[in-house]
Order: structure tokens, then C-alpha cells, then sequence
């Protein structure tokens, strides 16, 4: 009999690029509001990651609902503010490894879809939990900026405990700039699922998988 990864394994390291997910959604709480501006996916990549910041700071700060600790009211502000910017068929692909290969598409697509859903979870939780002293500070690009694939650096600082370093790597699409990996204090989140993922597969298989992440989406 498989025993399948357990829910507290895949939450208790989602919770830990909580932080990092609050860059984007609104970690920028102690900050005036801003002014909504336009997202520019072809900017460049400091700027661009904190125009989709300041946008989030505006919604959660102006947002009775949000601040209420309303759940699908967050949800819906991380499907419109969030989503557009990350590419989750990566993330997954990544994280899935050399087993991405050996799965159909249909199991595939299941994967993107159920991972997702695990993701949106963490970073739907990261934003409920936003204090009054939060705040993230942008780190100058060193990069370059004409690359393809880059890292976005960050210091996030919290009412309890020490300033923590979050990284945001960054591809370049046809159509600009997406997330697809977040390292929070030197441990990246696709390295990460890929060790769960593959223990998970080993025991069950990709339908396994796919089945495990939608049980501890439903939770």
C-alpha cells in the first residue's frame, strides 16, 4: 500500500515561500498606498515586479474584505493581481523533472492544474497574514537586464524576527517578464517540490501525484 505524501509536508513547505509570495501580494503594507499604474511585463525586471507589488499594495490596503481576512475575497484579488505574472506550467514542468516526460499530456495539464492550486493556497495564505509593519525592499539589479532568464532580489522584514532574503526568478516571454521560482533564504521552491514530487511519484505514480496536491487543495 502507498502512503501518500502528507498534507502537513506540502504546507509546511509552501508556508515557507509564504514570505517571498507576499511580494507579490502586497507585503507592502506600511508603505502608502500608490496610485494603480499599468503593469508593463516589458520593463525592466526590478520594475516590473514592483509595479505588480504597488498594484496589489492598492487592492489589499483599499480592500474592507481583505482586511476582514475574507478568503475568496483573496483569492479573487490573487487570481487578478498574481496569476497574470507567474508562469505555472513551468514552475511545474520544473518541479516535476525528468517525470514531466513520462506523462501524458491530459496528466500533464492535471499536474499544472493541481499544482496551482497548491501555489494559489500559499500565496492567498501569505496575504491573509500581512501585518501593519510588513514591508519588502526591492534590491538594486545587478543582472541583465536584456537576458532572458534573471533574479530579482529582495529583503522582507516582519513585526517578529529577522529580515529574510527572497529571490524571484524570472523568464522572459514573448509577452514580458513571469515568476516561475522563488529562493527564500538559498532554498529554491521548484528544488524543493522536485525531491516531494519525486518521492510521491515513486509511491504512486503521476496520477498519485496529482491526486495528493487536489486532497490537500481541498483542505
Amino acid at each position: 500500500m502507498h502512503t501518500p505524501l502528507a498534507l502537513s509536508d506540502f504546507s509546511r513547505h509552501a508556508r515557507r515561500w509564504a514570505g517571498g509570495a507576499l511580494l507579490l501580494a502586497a507585503l507592502l503594507v506600511s508603505l502608502p498606498a500608490l496610485a494603480q499604474k499599468p503593469v508593463d511585463p516589458t520593463a525592466a525586471p526590478n520594475d516590473f515586479v514592483q509595479a505588480v507589488a504597488d498594484n496589489a499594495l492598492q487592492a489589499v490596503k483599499n480592500d474592507e474584505a481583505v482586511k476582514s481576512g475574507d478568503l475568496k475575497r483573496i483569492n479573487e484579488l490573487v487570481d487578478e493581481l498574481i496569476l497574470p505574472y507567474v508562469n505555472f506550467e513551468k514552475t511545474t514542468r520544473l518541479s516535476a523533472g525528468r517525470h514531466w516526460r513520462q506523462a501524458s499530456p491530459e496528466q500533464q495539464q492535471a499536474l499544472v492544474d493541481a499544482f496551482r492550486g497548491t501555489l494559489i493556497r500559499t500565496y492567498s495564505g501569505a496575504l491573509a497574514n500581512v501585518d501593519d509593519v510588513s514591508r519588502i525592499d526591492i534590491q538594486p539589479f545587478r543582472g541583465d537586464a536584456s537576458a532572458d532568464d534573471v533574479v530579482v532580489r529582495s529583503l522582507i522584514t516582519q513585526q517578529n524576527g529577522p529580515a529574510v532574503g527572497v529571490d524571484y526568478r524570472l523568464e522572459k516571454n514573448p509577452d514580458g517578464w513571469k515568476v516561475y521560482d522563488i529562493n527564500v533564504e538559498n532554498i529554491w521552491l521548484i528544488q524543493n517540490y522536485r525531491n516531494q514530487f519525486a518521492q510521491q511519484i515513486q509511491q504512486s505514480g503521476i496520477d498519485g501525484l496529482i491526486a495528493a496536491l487536489n486532497k490537500n487543495n481541498l483542505r
